[in-house]
């Protein structure tokens, strides 16, 4: 990950409390009076990694990074009671209120776009810019496109791991089929489909597969927030009104924003960041030509540390000049 700043550690971390029992994990990196720019993490349910600091310049950015609910750090660990859409455009206010940010830059890739974008849609008039990448829009389509039917005609070899859990008679809504198992109070079966069902989305984040999103796709931590919470969003249309990013994407008019996108990108196809940057007139639209749609790829690397150091030079800061 050469094209990435240096690892940095925070100098703030915090326990925030939000609808009970949940409970924030927050941290802050970088220039305590730098440009606020918020990381927005993907799943639902990935949680943060440290590498997600080193996207942005620590001597320019007041980087900002939380583990969604039931994510990561944040407790209780993939719950889904009171964990919507909803709850989450929430929590980024409380953040942004609790740090005394009166309007922030928004950095989310994938899962993360799509909060970014249903956050910027809502608050307008907190967002100074968005850098999004591997557009994600939540619709139907896109899920059909990924869980049932689409990306396995790409990758037989790892679908029959995905679907090995689920009974033959079941293959024909699998979302809902794993639903039933990864919310079943038998905790072995939850474990094990909560792997299949994260590993089918770090086989497939890279052209060429990569060792430590692997790792980290594979670990049980991991697998059981992300496939639950994934699941359970995916089930109430990830609690959004139908296409309603695109639906409302006349909000973004006056925001400035950056898609980075991979061409080989088969977990959030081009198509939907096409659309996206179609429908956001102030939007610009960077294809990396041999990338796929995991963060790690080193062109899409290349792509956001290039956007994060445009907006740091573009947008009026002090600190910035």
């Amino acid at each position: 990950m050469t094209t990435l700043y240096p690892p940095l550690q925070p100098y703030a971390q915090h326990r925030l409390a939000v609808t009970p029992p949940h409970v924030l994990y927050v941290e802050e990196c970088g220039n305590p009076e730098g440009l606020p720019i918020v990381f927005l993490h993907g799943g639902p349910g990935a949680g943060c990694e440290p590498y997600h600091r080193q996207f942005f310049d620590p001597a320019r950015y007041r980087i900002i990074l939380f583990d969604q609910r039931g994510a990561g750090r944040s407790t209780p660990h993939a719950l889904l009671s009171d964990n919507t859409t909803g709850h989450l455009i929430s929590d980024m206010e409380r953040i942004r209120t609790h740090l005394g940010i009166d309007r922030w830059l928004l950095f989310g890739g994938s899962w993360g776009s799509t909060l970014a974008l249903a956050y910027a849609e809502a608050h307008t008039e907190r967002v100074l810019g968005l850098i999004v990448r591997g557009i994600f829009l939540c619709r139907p389509t896109e899920v059909r496109w990924f869980y049932q039917e689409g990306a396995n005609w790409v990758f037989p070899d790892h679908w029959e791991d995905f679907i090995a859990p689920i009974p033959e008679g079941e293959h024909g809504d699998l979302v809902t089929a794993y639903y039933q198992r990864l919310t079943s109070t038998d905790l072995d079966l939850r474990k094990r489909c909560a792997r299949a069902w994260s590993l089918w989305e770090g086989r497939t984040a890279n052209v060429v597969p990569h060792a430590e999103v692997l790792e980290f796709f594979g670990a049980n931590q991991t697998a059981l927030a992300l496939a639950r919470i994934e699941c359970h969003y995916f089930m109430h249309n990830s609690f959004l009104e139908p296409n309603q990013i695109l639906a409302q994407a006349s909000r973004l008019a006056d925001i400035p924003g950056i898609i980075v996108q991979g061409r080989y990108d088969l977990i959030c196809p081009l198509r939907s960041a096409w659309e996206l940057h179609a429908a956001w007139p102030d939007s610009q639209l960077v294809i990396v030509p041999d990338a796929g749609h995991s963060a790690t790829e080193p062109g899409i690397m290349k792509a956001l540390v290039w956007a994060t150091d445009h907006f740091a030079k573009s947008t009026p800061w002090p600190t910035t000049s």
